[in-house]
């Protein structure tokens, strides 16, 4: 079974300033096999990689993230996506929250721009979302992000229904799997992502579960552990 990916959660983001370049350049220096940040639409339709709708650069300057270019936003702190590819390349993982439905093409347009689209990583817990944007990006991994409370039929079920829309990855807080529930998402085909995993014994306790990757903010000791295991 190959290694977990190491998600660097909005970059570097213990070191760096989060979703910003220097965050990402950092991590992937650090020896992230991937990246993950937030992917929204600016006023001009650029895809720019901020969590919160509205960016901020300091107390005082404060900018709607639709309501402003990308260049006014790129002041802020705030990259494209297109930047991300021209500073970094694409030769890592990719993973971006999607808060926005009509952010999803855009993002697969740039990707594939760059070259990047098979290694891209699309996440919402917007189900219909994701299975809606099966046919048009198959070539992208797909994945549904949600909390155990969040699914309403039973876990089987729920893992026959992200394999028939094609979703190939479940990804849910570090506190909410377990070697059982791995496994039966892997009998189905579907991968299992862990969020939120900050200590040495959260990320140890997910690999020996089994999953597929792992997020982290403390890129360094996410890669030494994933090396320790490996």
């Amino acid at each position: 079974m190959p290694p977990p990916i190491t998600f660097a959660h909005r970059g570097a983001r213990a070191d760096l300033p989060e979703n910003t370049l220097p965050a990402f350049l950092r991590a992937l220096e650090m020896g992230a096999a991937g990246l993950e940040s937030d992917a929204r639409l600016s006023a001009d339709g650029e895809v720019v990689l901020v969590h919160d709708p509205v960016a901020r650069g300091g107390p005082f300057r404060r900018r709607r993230v639709n309501a402003t270019s990308a260049a006014a936003l790129a002041e802020l702190g705030v990259p494209r996506l297109a930047d991300l590819y021209v500073e970094a390349g694409g030769g890592y993982e990719l993973s971006l929250d999607l808060y926005e439905p009509a952010a999803a093409l855009a993002v697969v347009a740039v990707a594939r721009r760059y070259g990047a689209s098979e290694r891209l990583w699309l996440c919402s817990s917007d189900l219909g979302l994701l299975a809606d944007l099966r046919p048009e990006a198959p070539e992208v991994h797909l994945v549904h992000s949600t909390k155990r409370t969040a699914i309403t039929v039973p876990l089987e079920r729920h893992a026959a229904r992200l394999a028939e829309a094609g979703v190939g990855t479940l990804n849910l807080h570090r506190t909410e799997w377990t070697a059982g529930l791995v496994g039966l998402f892997h009998r189905f085909g579907i991968g299992a992502f862990g969020w939120d995993a900050q200590e040495t014994r959260h990320l140890r306790e997910l690999i020996e579960y089994g999953v597929d990757g792992v997020y982290s903010d403390h890129v360094a000791r996410m890669v030494a552990v994933v090396a320790e295991w490996r």
